[in-house]
């Protein structure tokens, strides 16, 4: 799967989850720059993302991301 396509899926589950079609991600967007990414939808979109993947996140990982980018490359990671 392309990085694209994991931003794509990413971006769906998103906007799905805020109930809201003109979200529209790009790899340097932020949670601080999306209206309604708080710390409980986090959670539920890290939830959505490993179900979606079939993945699993370490909690040490999810520490590290800054942006959509980050969360695209470690679910690259986990699926290549």
């Amino acid at each position: 799967m392309t990085p694209a396509e994991i931003l794509a899926q990413i971006n769906d589950i998103l906007r799905d989850l805020l109930d809201d079609d003109s979200i529209q991600l790009t790899p340097e967007t932020t949670s601080k720059q999306v209206a309604g990414w708080d710390s409980a939808l986090h959670i539920s979109l890290i939830v959505a993302v490993e179900h979606r993947f079939d993945i699993k996140f370490q909690t040490a990982e999810l520490e590290e991301l800054k942006d959509v980018g980050q969360l695209v490359r470690l679910v690259a990671s986990k699926t290549s």
